[in-house]
């Protein structure tokens, strides 16, 4: 199984109403089109669908996004064309799940999401359950849970999928070091907190994730 190169904490989707509840156009997706980006994200992460899924989800796309412009929260599908459209949802979002990093899970309520997992007995810990358990603004925290990433120009940064925290730095390692230092102040002030438990799960916290691309 290919493991994803680039991820977040949080949404992937737009959000969307539920079944039966009311229709916010220009807010939230129908649940059909929710079901279409959920398919639609499955095929940008990398999933390969097979002739009969893509020929339906091209009859759905042209009902639910015609090429001129339409406000969301409008379209929907018949009963049986959603219901095929549901059926590659689903298949769509258990394919996304099994890519989940260690640490951490997908789920889909109102819209796709990557949530920490918050199983403290776990063999991999997520910085990010650690400081959502803690419920306290701790200073080391942001730069503890980064990411580094090279930019274009070919410096190393440390941030999350839309700021940078920390860089440029030459190189990779350097960049590393930066979260590394950021996450032992986080163990000293989880300590100082009273966190005991929290920081004792340091050793269990995945490395440092390292993005080239």
């Amino acid at each position: 199984m290919t493991g994803l190169v680039r991820w977040h904490v949080g949404r992937w989707t737009t959000r969307g109403t539920r079944v039966g509840e009311a229709f916010e156009a220009g807010v939230r997706r129908t649940p059909d089109e929710l079901n279409f980006d959920v398919v639609g994200l499955s095929r940008i992460l990398g999933r390969r669908q097979v002739p009969a899924e893509e020929m339906l989800v091209r009859r759905c796309q042209a009902a639910l996004r015609p090429t001129d412009p339409r406000l969301c929260g409008v379209q929907t599908l018949d009963d049986e064309l959603g219901g095929e459209l549901a059926k590659v949802a689903a298949r769509a979002f258990e394919w996304i799940a099994e890519r989940a990093p260690a640490g951490y899970q997908f789920v889909l309520t109102d819209a796709v999401e990557l949530e920490p997992r918050l199983d403290l007995t776990a063999d991999v810990v997520a910085v990010e359950a650690v400081l959502r358990l803690a419920d306290e603004n701790l200073a080391a925290g942001r730069l503890a849970a980064a990411h580094v990433r090279r930019s274009a120009s070919g410096s190393w940064y440390v941030g999350d999928a839309v700021c940078n925290w920390s860089g440029p730095h030459d190189t990779a390692e350097a960049a590393v070091h930066a979260v590394q230092a950021a996450r032992r102040e986080l163990v000293e002030q989880l300590t100082a907190a009273g966190r005991d438990d929290l920081a004792a799960t340091a050793d269990r916290w995945p490395t440092v994730p390292v993005e080239s691309e």
